[in-house]
């Protein structure tokens, strides 16, 4: 199991990802806006998407858990 976290203060702009699904390294899960800038955050594991703990319009912190990777 790995788990997805948030590497700054955000906003979420699009949620990707769904629960359920199967994701490679490198995959999309949510997109990320800061500063009027778009930030992909990337799951490094193959597996299948657990949990997304975020949803769209949320506000994030860093360190904040994005998803769950089984």
């Amino acid at each position: 199991m790995a788990e997805v976290r948030a590497e700054m203060v955000a906003n979420v702009w699009k949620v990707v990802a769904s629960e359920g699904d199967t994701v490679s390294e490198g995959d999309t899960l949510v997109i990320l806006e800061s500063m009027k800038m778009e930030i992909p955050v990337l799951t490094e594991d193959d597996g299948v998407v657990a949990q997304i703990k975020v949803a769209e319009g949320d506000v994030i912190q860093e360190g904040d858990l994005i998803a769950v990777i089984e």
